[in-house]
C-alpha cells in the first residue's frame, strides 16, 4: 500500500475535481445539446469574436506594412502561381533593367525579351484551369492560424503575442476538446449502431438507427465546432432518391448527415474505418462494397438501383466529382448516379476558409495529418443549400443530366462551373 502525503492527496483530489467539473461542462453544454439538436448560440459569439479579431489583425499589418514601406501582396488568381496584375509593357521594361543597359523604352526588340515570353508559356501550361483548383486559395486577411501569410513579417510585439495566443488556445485547449468529442461521437457510433443491428427490422429498428446516426454526427460535427446554416431545409432528400453534392472534404459526409439521413455509398475499408462501416451497416442498409466490385460499373449500377427502388431505404448520399476540390468551383460529375433514372437532390456545400481551410488536398497530406489541421483550426464555418428535386427529362441522356444538376449547384454555391 503506497501512503499519500496531504499535499500529494490535494494534488489528486483538485485534479479529480478538475475532470469531474470538465466531463459535466462537456456533457451539459455541448453533448446532450448535440443529442437534441439545440445550440446555446455559443459557436456564432465565438464566431463573432474572431471576426473582430481578425479584422484588427488585417488592419495592424497594413499599417504596419505602410509604416515599413512593405509592400502588400495582393494574389491576382487564386492559382498555383502568384502573379501580379502589371501589363505586359512593364514587366519587359523589368526584364530590361535587370539584364541589358539600353534604354527602357526602346522599341527595338532585344534577346532578353525571349525569357518572359517563355516564362509566360510555362506559367499558362502549369496554371492551367484545373490544376489551380487542388491547391488552397490565399487569403487577403490573416486568419492567426500560420506565419505563412505573404503579408506576415514582424509589425509588433502585440500582434506576434495574439498569433502565440492563439497557438496555445488551438493546441492546448481546443485540440484535447475536440479530440474527446470525436471519441465520443465515434465510440457512440460503434457502439449505438452495433447495438440497434441485433433488433428485429421494423419500424422500431429503423427510427432507433436514424436517431444513432444523427446523434453522433452531431456530436463529431460539435468536435470540429462547426457552425453550419442550412437553407431551403424543404427540399431535403427523401427515402428513394439520390442525393449529390459537390466534395471538398472527407467531412462533408458529416456536415450533411447531422441534418438528415442518409445511406452511405463506399469501399470497405480495414481498421478503424472497417469497424465503423461493419457496426453500421448492421443497424442501415449502407452500399459497401469490395475493392474487387468498385471497378465493375454494372454491378454498382445494379445494387445501386435495388436500393433506390425501395421506397423504405434512406437516400443515397454520393459525391459524382469522385475526388476533393478546393471549393471554388464544380468539376466534371461522374454519369454514373445518373444513368440509375432516380429522382436527383443537388446539394451545394459552400465553406469560409478564413475560419479554416476544409479542403483536403491528398497529394499533399494524409488523412491523420488533415483530421489535425481540421482539429487546430479556429472552425469549420459552411453554408448548405437543398436544391429542389431534379429528374431526367425523355430528351436528356445521363451526361447532358449530370451537367445540368452540376451547373445548378454550382450557381447555387457560387462556384465556378468547369466542364473539365
Amino acid at each position: 500500500m503506497f501512503l499519500l502525503l496531504p499535499f500529494d492527496s490535494l494534488v489528486v483530489n483538485l485534479l479529480g475535481i478538475s475532470i469531474t467539473v470538465l466531463f459535466t461542462l462537456l456533457l451539459v453544454f455541448i453533448i446532450v445539446p448535440a443529442i437534441f439538436g439545440v445550440s446555446f448560440g455559443i459557436r456564432k459569439v465565438y464566431m463573432k469574436t474572431l471576426l473582430k479579431i481578425f479584422q484588427w489583425a488585417t488592419l495592424r499589418i497594413e499599417r504596419g506594412a505602410k509604416e515599413k514601406n512593405h509592400p502588400l501582396y495582393k494574389p491576382y488568381v487564386n492559382g498555383i502561381i502568384a502573379k501580379d496584375p502589371t501589363s505586359l509593357e512593364e514587366e519587359i521594361k523589368e526584364i530590361r533593367r535587370s539584364g541589358s543597359g539600353k534604354a527602357l523604352d526602346a522599341p527595338e526588340f532585344e534577346l532578353s525579351d525571349i525569357f518572359y515570353f517563355c516564362r509566360k508559356g510555362i506559367e499558362t501550361i502549369m496554371d492551367d484551369e484545373v490544376t489551380k483548383r487542388f491547391s488552397a486559395e490565399e487569403l487577403e486577411s490573416w486568419n492567426l492560424l500560420s506565419r505563412t501569410n505573404y503579408n506576415f513579417q514582424y509589425i509588433s510585439l502585440r500582434l506576434t503575442v495574439l498569433w502565440g495566443l492563439g497557438v496555445l488556445i488551438r493546441y492546448c485547449f481546443l485540440l484535447p476538446l475536440r479530440i474527446a468529442l470525436a471519441f465520443t461521437g465515434i465510440s457512440l457510433l460503434v457502439t449505438g449502431t452495433t447495438v440497434v443491428g441485433y433488433l428485429p427490422n421494423g419500424r422500431c429498428k429503423d427510427f432507433l438507427s436514424k436517431h444513432v446516426h444523427l446523434m453522433c454526427y452531431r456530436i463529431c460535427v460539435r468536435a470540429l465546432t462547426a457552425i453550419i446554416t442550412y437553407h431551403d431545409r424543404e427540399n431535403r432528400p427523401r427515402n428513394g432518391g439520390i442525393c449529390v453534392a459537390n466534395h471538398t472534404s472527407p467531412i462533408d459526409v458529416i456536415i450533411l448527415a447531422s441534418d438528415g439521413y442518409y445511406a452511405m455509398v463506399g469501399q470497405i475499408h480495414g481498421g478503424l474505418m472497417g469497424v465503423i462501416q461493419r457496426a453500421m451497416v448492421k443497424a442501415c442498409p449502407h452500399v459497401w462494397f469490395e475493392r474487387s466490385e468498385v471497378k465493375d460499373r454494372h454491378l454498382v449500377a445494379r445494387r445501386l438501383t435495388e436500393h433506390v427502388q425501395d421506397k423504405s431505404k434512406l437516400p443515397i448520399l454520393i459525391f459524382p466529382e469522385g475526388t476533393c476540390i478546393n471549393n471554388t468551383s464544380v468539376m466534371m460529375f461522374k454519369k454514373g448516379s445518373f444513368e440509375i433514372g432516380a429522382t436527383v437532390y443537388p446539394v451545394a456545400i459552400k465553406y469560409d476558409p478564413q475560419f479554416g481551410d476544409a479542403f483536403w488536398n491528398s497529394s499533399k497530406y494524409g488523412m491523420v495529418t488533415y483530421l489535425l489541421r481540421m482539429m487546430t483550426s479556429w472552425a469549420i464555418v459552411c453554408s448548405v443549400w437543398y436544391l429542389p428535386p431534379m429528374t431526367r427529362q425523355p430528351e436528356e441522356d445521363a451526361v447532358q443530366f449530370a451537367n445540368r444538376v452540376k451547373s445548378a449547384i454550382a450557381r447555387q454555391g457560387g462556384l465556378v462551373d468547369l466542364l473539365w
